[in-house]
């Protein structure tokens, strides 16, 4: 088992492309919107942002190079925080779609699915009676019969296609198989060590929430991968602080952020991402451990340094 001691990487995924802009008013959605929050759960202590993009006009999910171009270089000059550019994108992006933003900005973090998987998020449509953007509906509604592709040949495509930029990965583990095709593409010369595991909770389609789940991927992953690499986690929606603080007691680090969830307490919604973090964080440090500084997770995960990216 990893060290209890050791710092703790949180991470703060600012966007995503899950929820629709009808479920929260605080969604960021426009390049203004997103740099100030990703400096925002920064400086509330996230060592790692996780980026994607949406057009401004109605909040589409978008993997437009041009989009995130309007708001890297403004949180590159801000902050000291590394930043993780999806490939993930959405399941209706194409694979060349998904990984333009990282060919084009070379960043030290990118994230990456360990799996093809049905992802499901059209059990949200029962909370909403009217959507402000017509595209929300048929975006949910058509999760129930979509399969998010990433093939063997489509993950070795992208860490064949990223190797050169020495960007590394957040390998998104959604289910137990996923680790082992982790496992496989470090066998195969893929990816190097120290992986950075990111091991998901409560996506339908995808491992339950259960703390038996999540004891079960940290066995699994300590079996496959020993003691070095780097064990995350994400609980989607009302999982997301009752997991991270179990990984935390396991001596994992956290993912926060409202592309996971939405909400602060029962029945409350987060206006900012830096509420999140600061929770996490006050749990963090209540347990006695520290906040891994962006520099400290520089090094616990061998990234290459802000200086060396395209933007």
């Amino acid at each position: 088992m990893a060290n209890p001691k050791k710092k703790v990487i949180i991470t703060c995924a600012i966007t995503g492309s899950i929820h629709t802009p009808t479920m929260s008013p605080y969604l960021p959605i426009t390049a203004d919107e997103i740099a100030a929050a990703a400096i925002g759960a920064a400086e509330a202590g996230a060592a790692i942002v996780h980026m994607h993009a949406r057009e401004p006009a109605n909040g589409l999910p978008s993997q437009d190079p041009a989009l995130f171009k309007e708001f890297l270089p403004a949180i590159k000059a801000t902050s000291d925080v590394v930043i993780n550019i999806t490939t993930g994108g959405s399941p209706l992006h194409s694979l060349d779609e998904r990984l333009a933003p990282a060919h084009q900005f070379k960043p030290e973090v990118a994230s990456l699915n360990m799996g093809s998987m049905n992802f499901g998020a059209y059990e949200m449509l029962d909370r909403f009676k009217e959507f402000k953007y017509d595209w929300e509906r048929p975006y949910l509604a058509g999760s129930e019969d979509r399969v998010f592709r990433n093939t063997f040949k489509d993950i070795a495509y992208v860490l064949a296609s990223c190797s050169d930029n020495g960007t590394r990965f957040e390998m998104e583990c959604y289910d137990i198989g996923h680790l082992y095709n982790a496992a496989h593409f470090l066998d195969r010369g893929l990816v190097n060590e120290p992986l950075f595991i990111q091991s998901v909770f409560g996506v339908r389609g995808g491992i339950g929430a259960h703390p038996e789940d999540v004891l079960h991927m940290k066995r699994t992953a300590d079996r496959l991968f020993g003691t070095d690499y780097q064990w995350s986690v994400l609980g989607a929606g009302t999982n997301q602080m009752p997991i991270a603080t179990q990984s935390i007691g396991l001596g994992g680090n956290a993912r926060v952020g409202l592309e996971d969830n939405l909400w602060i307490g029962k029945g409350q919604l987060a206006k900012t991402n830096a509420e999140q973090v600061t929770k996490i964080r006050r749990l963090i440090e209540e347990l006695g451990l520290e906040c891994a500084t962006p520099d400290e997770a520089r090094t616990m995960l061998r990234l290459k340094g802000k200086d060396n990216v395209a933007f």
